[in-house]
């Protein structure tokens, strides 16, 4: 295929089993899913994975009574509707379903209790999860406060945020299934003793890497936040208030976080327990990893997704077909639930008696833009109301079809449907995260919308793939108005937002995700949150400009929309550090801050002015080998501190020449006005291009070469380095693995190239 852009949906197989996949899409497959052999050559297809996967999950059917040939006809609708990629199911089932490990869910919900015993039991378990390839939530709200008594030694507690930290390195230590290490959720109830602790302990972004963290707020304290009132902070080890906190105080400080590092996010307790199927088993306290998933202690989340892109024939929603696929996909699911071998006998248990499946969507925006719809108006949020509405209905129906077949879940006569008609399912759908399988199906992920129109991912011997969404490319051909530079303008923007002269219209169907409104991301949340049985994930995301006030307002919208939680994401969030006045509108105080900041020089407006060189200046020159050869680059001190860098190649002249001199004069500016040279390094370090270096040292671009050069200068003066890549740092990250772009969606880092990702 040409290298300028991809072709999708041409067929990869021929004969019988040939299906529709775009080169995007094998490559995610091979990367990660097809089986392997021990030296890592793949040993089936596509077809080969989908017709294991089928066969395996059909199976189940003999469990209730179906013969050879009836359980022959459900393995052939199984592969029939994940072949034509109108459906796939999580991950795990796709990987494990099978195999030996046979482990098929994605994330699971462990308890955490108040003593010694119960806590490292459950971080035994979740090392057990996480071996065979999952995820898990926790509720440290169980815990009792730091400082609080400890009768057995006489001694006093350490907190939840401790333990946390104990949770987190034993993650670290774990590979997941051999190739990722675990996700998890850590939840704190707001009225805990130690919230404040606990909203702020993401702030030093080099601890607690392997959690997601949320914020469980109940309605008296929003109800509280709302009327800038105090409340209660009760111990849980007692049950009794032990302070007061001021609401508004507290929404704040959680809000200023989130601004800054995008955690925490915030879940509403009491409306997810509103929700709660069996609340006579118990009460949900946590979620799994992305949070669009409340389970009980011990349960596991089953999830799958219908590819709502394949629904939409010449222009109109095929509703037949929807509902077709959606009766097969709950059967499927629920099939799922007796053939998966759950790492614990408490999570089999617990899962088996209320059978809670996760019937999902991925492909709305692309749905969206066949139906001609903005993604931001008020005919989509009516139009998202009835499309789940649908779903979930008819999920429903296919429910109690199968509790006439097999019975009801076990615990039906504890939920809440023990008035009505039989279920199979507690629950029944979930907007869950589809970063991979949306990859598979070559569709946008779950309900998000396009989060770039078109990019470029850097091959091999400096060629480029130009990536460019389908539904735009055949727009703009149809309409006259695909060239060469239209499609070179959405490579480099990723947008059609700023192209001069391109239709009003298309704009707004061709929005992209940082181009949506806070409150459009909100209002689409809700409208699927609505027919929703249980949550939904979806990432807010903003630009580095957005305010904390906008956070707050989003947070704020989202509780009266009746949303289950929220997460944003600002751009850059967790590498940026902006200078802020503070709150008074004294003009002199950013002057102050300043000052303190840089320790520099200012004119009389207020403007930061480098300090002079003086006559003399000591340092050394590191010789750095580049795939250009070698770079030399010197670092000079003056009496304060670091002041100026020279980078000269070792052959002169040409481009590399000029840009390495023009690098080192923008440093040099930076130091001398006091700007932190470890920020310097974090900026330059990860900086990627075609001529890479990979010895003993990776250097992959001058830049790169430059930063690590001024790290090894300050660690010699004594400097310590946390190593933490680009991708924690969140500074527009590529993918560790293929070097694509990394966006963050559905509450995770993810790779759209590869299926890299960080849950």
């Amino acid at each position: 295929m040409p290298v300028d852009c991809l072709t999708v949906g041409a067929p990869i197989f021929s004969g019988e089993d040939a299906m529709k996949l775009s080169e995007n899409a094998l490559a995610v497959l091979e990367r990660r899913y097809l089986s392997k052999d021990d030296s890592g050559n793949l040993t089936e297809k596509p077809q080969d994975m989908f017709r294991r996967v089928a066969r395996n999950i059909a199976s189940a059917e003999a469990g209730y009574g179906k013969s050879k040939k009836e359980i022959k006809a459900v393995e052939d609708d199984f592969y029939n509707l994940m072949m034509s990629l109108d459906f796939l199911p999580n991950s795990p089932t796709l990987m494990n379903a099978g195999k030996d490990i046979q482990q098929l869910s994605a994330c699971f919900v462990l308890p955490v209790g108040d003593s010694m015993e119960s806590i490292f039991d459950a971080l035994k378990n979740a090392a057990m999860i996480h071996k065979s390839g999952g995820g898990t939530g926790f509720s440290f709200s169980r815990l009792r406060p730091k400082n609080d008594a400890v009768h057995s030694t006489k001694g006093v507690s350490s907190g939840p945020v401790s333990f946390m930290k104990v949770f987190n390195a034993a993650t670290e230590a774990i590979k997941q299934g051999g190739t990722r290490r675990g996700a998890n959720m850590g939840i704190l109830r707001v009225d805990h003793p130690d919230i404040r602790d606990f909203v702020g302990c993401k702030e030093d972004l080099t601890v607690l890497t392997n959690f997601n963290i949320s914020v469980a707020a109940t309605d008296r304290f929003m109800n509280a936040v709302r009327k800038g009132q105090e409340y209660d902070l009760v111990n849980p080890r007692t049950g009794k208030a032990q302070e007061k906190a001021n609401a508004k105080e507290m929404f704040d400080q959680i809000v200023s976080l989130a601004w800054k590092t995008g955690d925490p996010g915030m879940i509403f307790i009491d409306k997810i327990n509103a929700g709660n199927p069996t609340p006579e088993v118990g009460e949900i306290e946590s979620t799994n990893p992305c949070g669009e998933q409340p389970l009980l202690p011990f349960e596991s989340c089953n999830l799958g997704s219908i590819n709502l892109s394949n629904m939409v024939v010449d222009g109109k929603v095929d509703w037949k077909r929807l509902e077709e696929v959606v009766k097969l996909a709950v059967r499927f699911l629920d099939n799922v639930i007796d053939k998966n071998k759950y790492p614990l006998p408490e999570i089999s248990e617990t899962t088996r008696s209320n059978r809670k499946i996760g019937l999902g969507v991925m492909g709305w925006a692309d749905m969206l833009i066949q139906l001609g719809i903005p993604y931001e108006s008020k005919e989509a949020y009516e139009f998202a109301e009835k499309v789940m509405k649908f779903v979930q209905e008819k999920g429903h129906k296919a429910s109690e079809a199968l509790a006439k077949e097999r019975g009801p879940f076990p615990n039906f006569k504890k939920s809440v449907y023990k008035k009505g008609k039989p279920m199979r399912n507690a629950t029944v759908t979930t907007i869950a995260p589809t970063g991979t399988i949306s990859m598979i199906a070559d569709c946008s992920s779950g309900i998000e919308p396009i989060y770039s129109i078109a990019y470029v991912k850097r091959v091999m011997d400096n060629d480029e793939l130009r990536y460019v969404n389908p539904h735009f490319e055949e727009t703009c051909r149809e309409r006259g108005l695909y060239t060469d530079e239209l499609e070179k303008a959405v490579v480099e923007s990723g947008s059609v937002s700023c192209i001069p002269g391109f239709p009003a219209d298309l704009k707004g169907i061709f929005c992209t995700a940082h181009e949506i409104s806070a409150e459009g991301h909100v209002r689409m949340q809700a409208a699927f949150q609505k027919y929703t049985d249980n949550a939904v994930s979806k990432t807010v995301n903003l630009n580095t400009t957005a305010t904390k006030e906008d956070i707050a307002k989003i947070y704020l919208l989202a509780y009266e929309l009746d949303c289950k939680g929220i997460t944003v994401y600002r751009d850059g969030c967790r590498g940026t550090q902006v200078l802020e006045s503070g709150a008074k509108k004294d003009k002199t105080e950013p002057l102050a801050l300043q000052t303190k900041l840089f320790d520099g020089q200012f004119d009389e407006n207020g403007k930061l002015r480098p300090r002079a060189r003086p006559l003399v200046t000591m340092g050394a020159t590191h010789r750095m080998t580049t795939g250009c050869g070698y770079l030399y680059v010197t670092i000079n001190e003056d009496q304060k501190n670091l002041f100026e860098l020279f980078a000269r190649m070792g052959k002169t002249g040409g481009c590399a020449a000029s840009q390495t001199e023009a690098i080192g004069r923008l440093i040099s500016l930076a130091l001398r006005s006091g700007i932190d040279p470890v920020a310097i390094v974090e900026q330059l370090k990860g900086i990627r291009c075609p001529e890479r270096v990979l010895a003993k040292e990776k250097i992959y671009s001058c830049p790169d070469a430059i930063g690590k050069a001024l790290q090894a200068h300050l660690e010699m003066q004594g400097q310590k380095f946390e190593e933490m890549s680009k991708l924690d740092r969140g500074l527009r990250p590529e993918c560790p693995e293929c070097g694509a772009p990394i966006e963050y969606s559905e509450g995770c880092m993810v790779c759209r190239v590869c299926g890299f990702s960080k849950c």
